[in-house]
C-alpha cells in the first residue's frame, strides 16, 4: 500500500543530477528512511544523469513510500532508446567504465527493478526495502571486554531535548534538567542557540545552526549549565517530521566521555588500519585531513587542499584544476609551490588536443617529466620532475584532479598515489558542492549584471556614450582594462575608439601602445580568442626603453621619467587578452577587446559573461549609430524643407516665428514662405498641412516649391490655389488636406502697402490699426486637398502706416489649458495691446502669450507670420 509519494521534475542540464539528489535525500530522510537513502541517492543519480547528460531529455523522479520501503522510478523521454531484454545474463561491463552502470547498479543495490515503456516514456525503477532490525536498533558494534569499555557515572543520563523549526526548545526530559540544571518553563521556547557555548571540542567545524539544519548529525558542543559552567556532551541530532508535516529536530546528549553511548562506529576504509580508527573518538576523514574548522569559500577549500597534499606527500609543489561542465576541460583553481598567478584559470583539454592533460580520470604516477615532457602541462618548465596526480569524482562523474609534484625524479609509488586518491575522495564532495555553490552565485551575478547593463544600454542612442558605458560596463568587473575598436564600414579598418583601465594613470599609455600595432582581424565568429600582440608589444617597449635607459647612465631622475611609464604598460597589457567580436545585423561592427594585468587569465565564466555582454552591446552600437546617421539626414531633409533667409522688403517690416511639435524635428505640418515674384512684388504664405512628422513635411515641400513656381509664372493668387489643390489631389493615398493663406504684397510709394489674400480654410490673418482696433483681414473659403473643382476669390487689403497683419497657424490658437482654449478671441485680445511695436516685438509677444497660457509642451507646430507698415517719419 502506498502511504506516501512525492515527485519532482528536472530540465536537461548537467547540474540537474545535484538538484535531483537532494530531492530524493531529503524526501527519504523526511520519511525516515535514513537506512537506505544512500543506495537510494546513488541509484537516483546515476539514472538521472542517464536521462539528462546521455539521452538529453527532461528527467520526471517519483518517490512512492509504503510499509516495506520506497520505490523510485525515474522516467526520460527518449523510449526510443531502449534497454536490451535477453533471457541470459547480460555483460553489463566493468564497474570501473565512466558510464552505463546504472542498470548495473540497480541490479546490485536495488531488492526490485525494472524497465517500462510508454510511446513517449522510458520508464525504469527499483526498489528498495527497508532492513529488517528491532526497533531501537541503530547499528551492531564490536563485543569488548569488561576493562575496555567506555567509563561513566553511575547513572547514564540521556538528555533528550527537541526542537522546532525555528530552533526553538519544545520539549525537555528529566535527564536534561539533571545535567544542565534548567526546569523544562525556563527554556521551553528559548533557542538552544542561547544554551550552547558553540564550538566547545576542538576540531568541531560546524556551528550549530548548520548542524540543526541538517537530516543527521553527531558530533560534541558545550551546554552552558544554570550554575555558568560550559558542560561538554555528545549529541546526536536527527530531524524528523510531526503529524502536521513540519520538521523539528530530536537530540539526544550525554556528557562527552559517555560519546560512546550515541556514536555510531566509524568507518575505517579499505585497506586501512582497525586500530587507527581508535585513536581519536569522533575522527573524521575529511577534517583530519583538511583540518577544522574547514573554510567556507571554495579558493580557500582548494588552496587549503592542495598545502595538505603537499605536506601529506613531502612534495616541493601541489596543485588542484576543476573540470568544467562537459569534463572536456581542466580548469587551474589552486597551487602551491608553483607560479600560481601565471597559471590561475588557465585551461588544458583532457582527452586530446595540445597539451592535452594525459592522465585526469585515473591515478597516475610520472617518475621522471623529461621522459615524458608535457604529460602534466602545467608543470612545464617548473623544474618538477616527478608528480602523482588522483581525480577527483563525484558519483562516478570527473570533477576535478589533484597532483603533488617534486623536483627530483622517482620520489612517487602508487602507494602515495592511493594515498593521495583516499584524500581526494574525502574531499571531492565538498569540492564540488562548493564550486556548485560558487557557480550558482556567478550566474546569479551574471543576471543581475546582463539586466543593469541592459538596462544602461537601451537607455541611450549617443554612440559616444555607448562606448563610455561598454568600458565602464567591463572594468573592473570583468577585466583590468579594455579597448572598443570600431568598424564605419565593410570597406573601414578597425579604429580604436575607447581606452579604458582602472587606474586612471595608465590609460594614455595604453592608448598609445594600441595606436603603434596592427588592431586585431574582425573575424565575425562569436566567442572570446586570445591575442597576443598588445602583450608582446609592451614587453618590447619596455626592453628597448630599459636598454636606452641603461646605456645613458643618466641620472636616477632620468631613469625614472623614461622607464616608468612603459614598465608600467608593460605590467598592465602583458597578461592574457581577448577580443570578441561585436556582430549586429550579421555584421562586424567592433571588436572589444579585454586585458588582464601581467600572468594572469581569463575564468571561462567571465568570457562567458563577456560574450553575452558583447552581444547586447553590439545592437546598443548600431542602434546608436543609426539613429545618429538617420538624425542627420532627417536634419538635412527637413532643413531643405524651410525657406531660404526672408527677403528685406523696402517698407514692409516682416518677422517669423517656426516651431515644430516633437523632439528633433526642425519641420512639421505648418509652413511659411516670402519671396519675391518679380520687381516690387512679393508673394507670401503660411499654411497647415493635416497632421505631423514626416508624412506632413512632404506635403509642406510640395506646398512651398509649387507656390513659388506657379507665382512666378504669373498666376494669380486663385489660380496658384486651384493648381496646388490639383497637385495635392495627385498624391493618391499619400495627399493631406491643407489650410492655406496665399497673398501678394505691393509696397506703396505713399508708405501704404497693398495686400491681395486668399484665405483657403486658414485662421483668418488679423489687422492691428494704429488705434488698437483688431479685424479679420478676409474671409474664410474651403480648404484644399478634399475637393477637385474649387470656386476660390481673392480679396485686397491695404495696410496703412502703424498697421499690422498678423497670420498665425492653428497651433497658436488651439492652445489649450484643461478645458481652456486661446482661440481667435484670445488672440485678438493679445494683438490690441501691441500697438506701436515692430513686427519683431509683436511676433514674440504673441509667442509669449502662447507659451504661457498653458504649462504643458506645445503638441501642435505653430508659426506666426507679422508684416508691419512703420509709421511715416515727420521732418
Amino acid at each position: 500500500m502506498i502511504t506516501a509519494r512525492a515527485a519532482a521534475s528536472f530540465e536537461p542540464l548537467g547540474r540537474s543530477v545535484a538538484t535531483a539528489r537532494s530531492f530524493v535525500r531529503d524526501t527519504l530522510q523526511g520519511w525516515g528512511f535514513g537506512d537506505i537513502v544512500d543506495d537510494a541517492v546513488v541509484l537516483t543519480s546515476e539514472l538521472v544523469t542517464n536521462a539528462v547528460v546521455h539521452a538529453g531529455t527532461a528527467a520526471d523522479v517519483l518517490c512512492l513510500r509504503s510499509d516495506e520501503g520506497v520505490r523510485i522510478e525515474v522516467s526520460d523521454r527518449y523510449p526510443e532508446r531502449e534497454v536490451p531484454v535477453q533471457s541470459a545474463a547480460v555483460n553489463m561491463g566493468s564497474p570501473d567504465r565512466e558510464g552505463g552502470r546504472g542498470l548495473q547498479l540497480c541490479a546490485a543495490l536495488a531488492t526490485r527493478w525494472g524497465v517500462e515503456y510508454t510511446p513517449t516514456h522510458k520508464n525504469v525503477w527499483f526498489q528498495l526495502d527497508q532492513p529488517e532490525r528491532p526497533v531501537g536498533t541503530r547499528a551492531a558494534g564490536p563485543c569488548l571486554p569488561a576493562d575496555l569499555l567506555p567509563l561513566a557515572d553511575g547513572r547514564v543520563r540521556v538528555a533528550v531535548v527537541q526542537i522546532d523549526h525555528g530552533g526553538a526548545i519544545t520539549a525537555w526530559n528529566e535527564d536534561a534538567e539533571e545535567l544542565f540544571g534548567y526546569a523544562a518553563e525556563q527554556v521551553t521556547g528559548k533557542p538552544l542557540t542561547d544554551l550552547a557555548a558553540w564550538p566547545h571540542t576542538p576540531g568541531t567545524g560546524t556551528g550549530i545552526a548548520e548542524a540543526l539544519r541538517l537530516s543527521r548529525w553527531e558530533g560534541s558542543y558545550g551546554i552552558r549549565g544554570a550554575h555558568g559552567r560550559v558542560i561538554p556532551v555528545y549529541a546526536s541530532h536527527l530531524r524528523v517530521r510531526d503529524t502536521g508535516g513540519e520538521p523539528s529536530t530530536v537530540c539526544l546528549l550525554v556528557r562527552d566521555h559517555e560519546r560512546a553511548v550515541l556514536q555510531s562506529p566509524l568507518r575505517v576504509p579499505a585497506g586501512g588500519d582497525a586500530g587507527t580508527a581508535s585513536d581519536g573518538p569522533s575522527t573524521d576523514p575529511f577534517e583530519v585531513f583538511i583540518g577544522s574548522p574547514a573554510p567556507d569559500d571554495l579558493d580557500g577549500l582548494l588552496q587549503r587542499t592542495v598545502e595538505r597534499a603537499r605536506d601529506m606527500l613531502d612534495g616541493d609543489a601541489a596543485f588542484l584544476l576543476l573540470a568544467t561542465d562537459d569534463e572536456t576541460e581542466l580548469e587551474v583553481r589552486a597551487s602551491t609551490g608553483l607560479p600560481s598567478a601565471r597559471q590561475r584559470f588557465a585551461r588544458v583539454p583532457v582527452e586530446a588536443g595540445p597539451g592535452r592533460y594525459g592522465s585526469a580520470r585515473m591515478p597516475a604516477v610520472h617518475d621522471d617529466l623529461t621522459v615524458s615532457p608535457g604529460a602534466v602541462p602545467l608543470l612545464n618548465g617548473t623544474g618538477m620532475r616527478s608528480v602523482v596526480t588522483v581525480p577527483l569524482k563525484v558519483e562516478g562523474r570527473l570533477t576535478g584532479s589533484l597532483g603533488v609534484a617534486a623536483e627530483g625524479s622517482g620520489r612517487y609509488s602508487n602507494e602515495e598515489a592511493l594515498r593521495l586518491q583516499f584524500a581526494a575522495d574525502r574531499i571531492a564532495l565538498a569540492v564540488e558542492s562548493a564550486r556548485l555553490g560558487e557557480l550558482e552565485r556567478l550566474r546569479r551575478g551574471s543576471l543581475s549584471f546582463l539586466v543593469e547593463a541592459s538596462d544602461l544600454l537601451a537607455g541611450t542612442l549617443d554612440r559616444d556614450q555607448t562606448l563610455a558605458l561598454m568600458a565602464q560596463m567591463t572594468v573592473p568587473t570583468l577585466a583590468t582594462w579594455c579597448a572598443v575598436y570600431t568598424i564605419a564600414d565593410q570597406a573601414s579598418e578597425p579604429y580604436l575608439s575607447y581606452v579604458l583601465h582602472e587606474d586612471e594613470e595608465l590609460i594614455d599609455g595604453i592608448k598609445s601602445l594600441l595606436s603603434k600595432i596592427a588592431p586585431p582581424d574582425p573575424v565575425p565568429t562569436p566567442g572570446a580568442r586570445v591575442w597576443s600582440a598588445p602583450g608582446e608589444a609592451a614587453h618590447q617597449a619596455a626592453l628597448r626603453s630599459s636598454m636606452r635607459s641603461l646605456s645613458l647612465g643618466d641620472s636616477h631622475h632620468r631613469i625614472g621619467t623614461t622607464i616608468g611609464p612603459t614598465l608600467a604598460t608593460a605590467a598592465a597589457v602583458g597578461g592574457e587578452t581577448v577580443v570578441l567580436p561585436l556582430v549586429a545585423r550579421n555584421r562586424v561592427i567592433g571588436m572589444l577587446t579585454l586585458g588582464k594585468p601581467t600572468d594572469e587569465h581569463f575564468r571561462q565564466e567571465i568570457l562567458e559573461l563577456a560574450e553575452d555582454l558583447s552581444r547586447r552591446a553590439a545592437l546598443a552600437l548600431d542602434n546608436a549609430r543609426l539613429y545618429s546617421e538617420r538624425t542627420a539626414i532627417s536634419q538635412s531633409l527637413q532643413r531643405s524643407l524651410l525657406p531660404p533667409e526672408l527677403p528685406q522688403i523696402d517698407g514692409v517690416e516682416v518677422e517669423v516665428i517656426y516651431r515644430a511639435a516633437g523632439e528633433g524635428n526642425e519641420v512639421g505640418g505648418d509652413f511659411y514662405d516670402l519671396f519675391p515674384i518679380r520687381d516690387g512684388a512679393y508673394g507670401f504664405a503660411i499654411g497647415d498641412v493635416c497632421g505631423t512628422g514626416p508624412e506632413a513635411a512632404a506635403v509642406t515641400g510640395l506646398a512651398r516649391h509649387a507656390l513659388r513656381l506657379l507665382a512666378r509664372e504669373g498666376f494669380g493668387g486663385p489660380a496658384v490655389l486651384e493648381r496646388l489643390n490639383s497637385a495635392i489631389l495627385d498624391e493618391g493615398a499619400r495627399s493631406r488636406f491643407l489650410t492655406l493663406l496665399y497673398g501678394e504684397l505691393w509696397p506703396q510709394e505713399d508708405g501704404s502697402a497693398r495686400l491681395k489674400v486668399v484665405c483657403a480654410g486658414h485662421p483668418l490673418p488679423l489687422r492691428l490699426r494704429q488705434d488698437g482696433t483688431v479685424e479679420p483681414a478676409a474671409e474664410p473659403q474651403p480648404l484644399l486637398g478634399v475637393m477637385e473643382d474649387l470656386d476660390l476669390y481673392e480679396q485686397t487689403v491695404t495696410l496703412e502706416p502703424g498697421d499690422v497683419l498678423l497670420c498665425v497657424t492653428d497651433g497658436v490658437t488651439e492652445r489649450r489649458e484643461g478645458t481652456r482654449m486661446l482661440g481667435d478671441d484670445g488672440l485678438a485680445d493679445v494683438l490690441t495691446t501691441c500697438t506701436g511695436l515692430t513686427a519683431g516685438a509683436v511676433a514674440a509677444r504673441i509667442m509669449r502669450a502662447v507659451e504661457r497660457f498653458a504649462s504643458d509642451a506645445p503638441s501642435d507646430d505653430m508659426a506666426i507670420l507679422a508684416m508691419r507698415v512703420p509709421e511715416i517719419q515727420k521732418q
